[in-house]
């Protein structure tokens, strides 16, 4: 990880994005506090598609039944 101020930022910012693109972070300070960080761009996430998953997803029947000795454990069940 590479700190710099805002002023020495400035001055290397074409050195600084070649060493981001290398796989570096670098945090960028004023008066010695960072203040941002330069990281690699990602890309735009992909939107979702509701249902996309639809009939691959299996939930057993008995999927919201507790065990017996976990429902008196957590009080669900009288002893």
């Amino acid at each position: 990880m590479i700190l710099k101020n805002i002023s020495a930022a400035k001055a290397e910012l074409s050195a600084l994005i070649e060493r981001v693109e290398k796989g570096e972070e670098v945090l960028i300070a004023r008066a010695g506090r960072p203040v941002a960080r330069l990281v690699p761009y990602e890309g735009i996430a992909r939107t979702r598609v509701p249902g996309a998953l639809r009939g691959q997803i299996h939930i057993a029947p008995d999927f919201d039944d507790l065990p017996d000795d976990l429902a008196r454990a957590l009080g669900a069940m009288d002893e």
